[in-house]
């Protein structure tokens, strides 16, 4: 089974308070170190199927068209907090169980003095397009 964590980046997660430009480089660089080797270890697994982070709400674009005529960019999204998708996470695992175990790994990342953050991490099953008959 596939599942998506999706990482989201809030100013009140449950354990940590201090806004990410608020800590030093090196409590980042641990962050960073923290995320690289969970995904070292689920591809070492055979777990993973892809993660990446995301940029910024800053770098975003929404895209609307009417299919007749090009596309409409526009700036955005402008959340009222500041809360925002900041990564990802697929896994292929045997149980949402295991899923769920990941997340809370993630989750448990080192944020400022190295402590848990407790970030939210939302847990999806991916699933197939329905089959049609043709």
């Amino acid at each position: 089974m596939k599942y998506m964590l999706l990482k989201t980046y809030t100013t009140t997660p449950a354990f940590c308070d201090t806004p990410i430009a608020e800590w030093s480089p090196e409590e980042i660089q641990a962050h960073i170190d923290f995320q690289r080797a969970l995904g070292e270890q689920l591809a070492k697994s055979g777990e993973l199927v892809d993660a990446q982070g995301l940029a910024g709400p800053e770098e975003a674009r929404i895209v609307s068209s009417d299919g007749r005529s090009a596309p409409v960019v526009t700036d955005g999204p402008f959340p009222e907090t500041k809360e925002f998708l900041a990564g990802y996470w697929i896994v292929d695992v045997e149980s949402p169980e295991r899923a769920y175990e990941i997340a809370g790994q993630a989750s448990a990342a080192p944020g400022p003095g190295g402590k848990p953050i407790g970030e939210y991490i939302e847990v999806r099953l991916v699933q197939c397009a329905p089959a049609t008959d043709q």
